[in-house]
């Protein structure tokens, strides 16, 4: 059995990347994530917050990490998600899609995808 909290298409207010002049700046910065997290979090016998994972303030802090500054990659800021989001014990893993649009002005999506297992969450929690 497994449960995941899935976030999709999350347009980011951020910015991303350096970019001249004559560069086709991207528009949009779109966030998936997705969280694996203990069953019994979703399985529960009585409708109370207490039995299942808070995700609001993890989402909140994301788009802060977003708005609080300018970032050269896509990566740092994928990064700065997974700090985050081993700090919650809940969660088991982390899938992180972060993606751009457009490219060079053509139709797409570009975009890093970084899956965090359990055992290197628990590394990362850790510190190792």
């Amino acid at each position: 059995m497994r449960a995941r909290i899935e976030l999709t298409d999350l347009i980011l207010n951020i910015e991303i990347g350096s970019y001249s002049s004559k560069d086709i700046v991207p528009d949009k910065h779109i966030l998936d994530l997705a969280l694996l997290i203990d069953p019994k979090l979703v399985l529960i016998d009585e409708d109370e917050m207490d039995r299942v994972f808070d995700y609001d303030p993890l989402i909140l802090e994301i788009q802060r990490k977003a708005e609080e500054m300018r970032y050269e990659s896509q990566e740092r800021f994928i990064t700065r998600i997974v700090d985050e989001c081993v700090r919650y014990r809940e969660i088991k893993s982390i899938e992180v899609f972060l993606r751009k649009t457009p490219i060079l002005g053509l139709s797409g999506e570009l975009g890093v995808r970084l899956e965090v297992e359990e055992p290197d969450v628990i590394n990362l929690r850790n510190g190792s």
